[in-house]
Formats: structure tokens, C-alpha cells, sequence
């Protein structure tokens, strides 16, 4: 008995030594993360809701719908209230200010300049065009790819705040360029399951976002440049799909520029 409670006691002063705002932060990804999973995925719309709008014209709509909105709130809203209660700091501490606007700005230009190439490759595969946009109806109508893109653009904006906000200025201070790649890590493995292209390509842009977060004080520019990859993503596959050319040359680009004119 006495061996565990001097376990205990030194537990406690292990505890009582750790840095309070760090170890908040490694308790609250993972309670987070798994808060998102379990209850505001569009696993668990799928499993639990979807019943209750099976009459509806549209179900899937409500599916992202869900899922947007309950990762803005475990990703957004959940953070910031332990920021807010927990650690007594401001947002702006945490990547929600315009920060170097004029480094962002560049950086993020330079960011989507690199990865367009990039995303004009990948989108040349299979696995891009039968996976992207997530909402298939989008793939037929352009008024129902719009809406979609403006709830994407809500969900980019949690993801950035919680990885490239929370996480990476939450640990900052003790780790320095170390948090660009312990925020990485956790953001890399939730893109498993995704086409195995860009989940490699997570890794890079995992730590460039980092990077771009790190060197500007925020989020924002963070949010502007994935947000850019991920529309581009989905246009080009949509033209893709449309117009059934998925050649990497000039002429499968004069083709598919000409379905834009």
C-alpha cells in the first residue's frame, strides 16, 4: 500500500512540475480529435442521423452540412473556450491576427504557385477523380458546387485554427520549429483513408503550413493557401470529369481552359 502511494506521490510531483499551457494542449488534441470522430463526423451523421432525413430530397446536403458545422465547433469553438478558460489567453495568441500580412500574402501566393502543378497531376488519377468533390452532386451542378465550396471554406478555417492555431502556437514557446512538425503528425494520419497522393503530400504540406504559420503569427494565410489547393482540387476534377480528359499534356489543359471560357 505504501509503494503506491508513494507512486502516487511522485506522480503528482511530475505532474506539478510540467509546463500547465503544454500539457493542456497534449490533453486536449487528442479529447478533441476523438470528439470529432465520434460525434461530429459524417461517420456519425451516417450511423446515427441520416435516418431522420431520409425523406429529405437531398440527405447527403445535410450530411456536410453536419459535418462542417460540428468540426467548426470541435475544432474551433471547443479550443477556444479552452483557451479562453483554461489557459487565460486571447485568440490572437493563438494565430487569429493579420500577423506579417505582407510575408503571409507571399508565402501563401508562393504555396498554391508550387502545389497547382502538383494538384494538376494528381487529379490525372482515378482515385482523385472518383474521390473529389466529396459531395458527387457536385460533380453536375455548379450552384451546388458553389455552396459546397463556401462550407468547405468553414471547415478549412477550423482545421487550420486547431492544427496551425491551437496546437502549433500552443506549443511554440516550449518546442519552437519543433511544434511545425509535432502539428504534422496528427494532421497527416487523419488524411488516411484519402488517396494515398495526397496523403504523402500532407507530410510536405503539413510542415509548410506550419512554417507559413510560424513565420507569420497566424492562421489566416494558412487558410488562404489550403483553401486554394483544395478548390483547385476539386475544380480541375470536376473538368475532368466533365469533359473525361485526363491527359497532362498542353493540349488535355487548352481543353479543359476552354470548358471554363
Amino acid at each position: 500500500m505504501s509503494t503506491i502511494k508513494n507512486e502516487f506521490g511522485k506522480f503528482f510531483l511530475i505532474l506539478k512540475s510540467l509546463d500547465k499551457k503544454v500539457l493542456i494542449v497534449f490533453l486536449a488534441v487528442p479529447f478533441i480529435l476523438t470528439v470529432s470522430w465520434y460525434y461530429t463526423s459524417r461517420l456519425f451523421f451516417q450511423r446515427d442521423l441520416v435516418s431522420y432525413f431520409s425523406e429529405a430530397s437531398n440527405p447527403d446536403f445535410y450530411e456536410f452540412a453536419f459535418w462542417f458545422v460540428g468540426d467548426f465547433v470541435a475544432l474551433f469553438v471547443l479550443p477556444w473556450l479552452i483557451i479562453r478558460l483554461f489557459l487565460k489567453e486571447k485568440l490572437g495568441n493563438f494565430g487569429i491576427s493579420l500577423g506579417d500580412a505582407k510575408t503571409g500574402l507571399k508565402l501563401s501566393v508562393l504555396f498554391i504557385i508550387i502545389m497547382i502543378p502538383a494538384v494538376w497531376i494528381a487529379t490525372s488519377t482515378e482515385g482523385f477523380i472518383l474521390t473529389y468533390p466529396l459531395l458527387a452532386k457536385a460533380r453536375d451542378s455548379w450552384e451546388i458546387f458553389i455552396i459546397f465550396e463556401c462550407g468547405l471554406l468553414l471547415y478549412v478555417f477550423s482545421w487550420e485554427f486547431f492544427f496551425r492555431g491551437f496546437m502549433l502556437f500552443g506549443l511554440k514557446e516550449k518546442f519552437g520549429y519543433y511544434a511545425v512538425l509535432i502539428q504534422m503528425i496528427p494532421f497527416v494520419i487523419l488524411h488516411d483513408g484519402k488517396p494515398s497522393a495526397e496523403t504523402f503530400g500532407a507530410i510536405l504540406g503539413g510542415i509548410a503550413l506550419g512554417i507559413l504559420a510560424y513565420r507569420t503569427k497566424s492562421v489566416f494565410y494558412c487558410v488562404i493557401a489550403h483553401a486554394a489547393v483544395l478548390f483547385s482540387i476539386d475544380t480541375i476534377s470536376v473538368l475532368r470529369y466533365r469533359t473525361g480528359d485526363f491527359g497532362l499534356g498542353i493540349n488535355s489543359l487548352l481543353h479543359i481552359v476552354k470548358q471554363i471560357i
